[in-house]
């Protein structure tokens, strides 16, 4: 499974962006797929996800209210609109896969997803 983030950029604080995630290899009909980010010199960080058949969806409390995941079944992709952007947003984004379902206790950790690609820059400037 190849998992591709794309759509980073810089934009200004209270800007917005599309993410996009591209998965290949395989065609995902169930499990989790997730949006994480890592910020120069800090730890890997959930945003949120999204269970790919029942389209339920979780977000970290950073970003709720300002982004929103959604994915296209037909396309096998996954996006992530981000708006009202602050500096703080600045990092990689990447979209990792699982093909489980975890309980919402457990889809915040980085180590549950099984198959992770190359991220995408996102730098909000002040």
């Amino acid at each position: 499974v190849q998992l591709q983030a794309c759509g980073g950029g810089l934009v200004q604080a209270g800007g917005s962006l599309r993410l996009s995630c591209a998965a290949s290899g395989r065609t995902f009909s169930s499990g989790t797929m997730g949006w994480f980010r890592q910020a120069p010199g800090k730890e890997r960080e959930f945003v949120g996800c999204i269970r790919w058949r029942s389209n339920q969806r979780f977000y970290a409390s950073s970003v709720k209210d300002r982004f929103t995941i959604s994915r296209d079944y037909a396309k096998n992709s996954m996006y992530l609109q981000m708006n009202s952007l602050k500096p703080e947003d600045t990092a990689v984004y990447y979209c990792p896969a699982t093909d489980a379902n975890y309980v919402l206790s457990s889809v915040s950790e980085p180590d549950k997803y099984d198959y992770w690609g190359q991220g995408t820059l996102v730098t909000v400037s002040s």
